[in-house]
């Protein structure tokens, strides 16, 4: 049995004296009784729908959480874009940028090529002045003039000459501060736009880290949504049992009444009744046995109560199980009682929980792995009453019944649960 099956349920039971014996305890404090338990019931079931509705607060604020997160995370998802749009864009004027540096190496290549024929001149006009004293060629040129307007014709040739070289040089220095100017402008543009692409570049990785947080805490919000959606479950099915309970309750008290006012009634129909047929099957109806309670399945007794060395380790049994392989294998009620819940479970398969009121003690008994169940909720059974067929439903590893007895009611830790040996004839 796994104890997880229940984790959703809390059943709390309550039953009926249905029962001869029962009249030890009197008629009024009987029914005294079971209002009592009807009221604690209604009361448990007022706590748990206010619990239901904090959980539905819980849910909506979430929706509220994650509709903010979502909000952000959009937000984020438009900056990145943005971000990645302008990185693009400083990337290409980069790329941009690059190609005007390699047009300028080659407007350099040209500009140094001119400075070097210019300073190739200058070097022959140097080298001129060297051999020739400096102004002794152009003192020829004047001197050998023919004529006074011959002279002042080489005169101006002359000046012209001097001009040219001033000129050369001049041309040179602004030819040198063009390309210096045109190297530093690149550059600089270059390195901002670098710069720039770097910043949007951190910017990205900040958004991202951002996002990738939002991630994180919409996963976080959407994983606390579905804890409360599932104690929310847990809560909506114990409310729904108590509920069932409460009703059980109200069908118990009316039947109470109607045994008082016709008791001669009520102790023929307590006496005992034949077993229903089990379908025609192999498997025999356990005999009814006098006293309170009866064997609920005719079999062998395979496993015990409490913990079972070799089965899984540290896990106490709560019941017992009785083993029968005969087909159509009858399951009897163990005492007279109502029908708590009729129900299949993934752990108990198809289950029947039955509450009992004995001598103003009230017990529960559970049937699990059932193939199937012949018996609803809120149904009154006798003791020896069938309400199902042996089978293997749910986590189970062959044809049993696996049988609980509580005192009291049944709880998710089953604290109440104990040893059905020596109080049930098994």
């Amino acid at each position: 049995m796994k104890k997880s099956v229940f984790s959703f349920t809390v059943a709390a039971t309550v039953g009926l004296s249905l029962f001869a014996g029962s009249s030890a305890v009197s008629e009024a404090a009987s029914i005294s009784d079971l209002k009592d338990k009807q009221n604690e019931i209604h009361n448990k079931r007022s706590n748990l729908k206010s619990n239901i509705n904090d959980a539905n607060a819980k849910i909506n604020n979430l929706h509220g959480q994650q509709a903010n997160v979502k909000s952000e995370m959009q937000r984020l998802d438009f900056a990145i874009g943005d971000t990645n749009a302008k990185i693009r864009e400083k990337t290409a004027k980069i790329s941009e940028t690059q190609g005007k540096i390699n047009q300028l190496q080659g407007e350099i290549k040209v500009i140094v090529e001119r400075m070097e024929k210019r300073n190739s001149l200058l070097k022959e006009r140097a080298r001129n002045y060297q051999e020739t004293g400096g102004m002794i060629n152009y003192i020829d040129v004047l001197m050998g003039a023919k004529s006074f307007s011959d002279f002042i014709d080489r005169a101006n040739a002359v000046a012209t000459i001097m001009e040219a070289d001033q000129e050369l040089l001049k041309q040179a220095d602004a030819d040198k501060k063009e390309l210096e100017d045109k190297r530093a402008k690149v550059e600089k543009d270059l390195t901002s736009l670098q710069e720039m692409k770097s910043e949007l570049e951190q910017m990205n990785k900040r958004l991202s880290s951002q996002r990738a947080e939002k991630n994180k805490l919409l996963s976080k919000l959407v994983l606390k949504e579905k804890e409360v959606h599932e104690g929310k479950l847990a809560l909506e099915e114990e409310e729904q049992i108590l509920a069932g309970q409460e009703a059980a309750i109200q069908k118990a008290i009316q039947l109470e009444k109607e045994r008082q006012a016709a008791a001669a009634a009520a102790a023929a129909a307590a006496a005992k009744a034949p077993t229903p047929s089990s379908g025609g099957g192999l498997g025999k109806a356990p005999a009814i046995s006098g006293g309170t309670f009866t064997r609920p399945a005719a079999g062998v007794m395979s496993s015990g109560f409490g913990t079972r060395p070799g089965f899984r380790p540290g896990e106490f049994h709560y019941g017992v199980d009785i083993a029968n392989h005969a087909s159509n294998v009858p399951i009897v009620a163990a005492a007279d009682g109502v029908v708590i819940r009729s129900y299949y479970s993934n752990s108990y398969g198809n289950c029947i929980f039955i509450s009992h009121s004995i001598n103003g003690q009230v017990y529960t008994t559970v049937y699990a792995h059932m193939e199937a169940r012949i018996v609803g909720n809120g149904a009154v059974v006798k003791k020896g009453q069938q309400i199902g067929i042996m089978g293997s439903t749910g986590d189970s590893t062959g044809q049993h019944l696996h049988f609980e007895l509580h005192r009291g009611q049944w709880v998710p830790d089953r604290h109440n649960a104990i040893n059905p040996v020596g109080i049930v004839p098994l």
